[in-house]
């Protein structure tokens, strides 16, 4: 169900999804859907959770599998699985972490993307040893909601994500961060 789901928000948009689509694509009854989810935005939330847990698998392993010279290069890390997501994860590219159903969606308090920071934040302060305040929390977010925007351009003018916007996002990241977390080292 959560992947007829994310194959028809590819293809016809939140605003245009119906249970009783989800339902005939995944070749189910109407009723197996409900059993589950109570209406579309329900299923969507899903969707969304189960790609947030996906981009944050895949963050983690690429920090266990690779070596990274500093926080700067984890942070292009982050943005290249961002984009490699947005081309090859059905679903992705029509529910980034804070789009159309934002309201709560992956926490009763915080939205998605003070969600996904927290996560990010916490890989960095794992793998960096950064010291954990308010104003690192504040600067992730910041830069979350920021490169999330450029990134979302980027993808609205290339279907596969324009190289240059996307240089520009890392490039707006890493310059934000650097005024906020510790300077590079060498």
């Amino acid at each position: 169900m959560l992947d007829a789901c994310a194959e028809l928000l590819d293809e016809i948009g939140y605003e245009a999804l119906s249970t009783t689509r989800i339902a005939e694509r995944a070749g189910v009854a109407i009723g197996s859907i409900y059993q589950f989810f109570p209406d579309k935005r329900a299923i969507a939330q899903a969707v969304t959770r189960r790609n947030v847990e996906l981009f944050a698998s895949r963050v983690g392993r690429r920090f266990l599998s690779e070596e990274f010279g500093g926080w700067w290069d984890a942070v292009d890390a982050i943005i290249d699985e961002y984009v490699e997501m947005h081309r090859g994860v059905t679903g992705f590219r029509s529910l980034h972490f804070a789009d159309v159903i934002e309201m709560n969606l992956l926490d009763t308090v915080a939205d998605s993307n003070t969600v996904i920071a927290g996560r990010l934040r916490g890989l960095l302060l794992a793998e960096f040893g950064l010291a954990d305040s308010e104003e690192l929390d504040r600067s992730m977010l910041v830069a979350i909601e920021a490169g999330d925007a450029v990134l979302k351009l980027a993808f609205r003018l290339d279907p596969q994500g324009a190289p240059q916007y996307v240089a520009e996002a890392k490039s707006l990241v890493r310059g934000y961060l650097s005024s906020h977390l510790p300077p590079r080292r060498g």
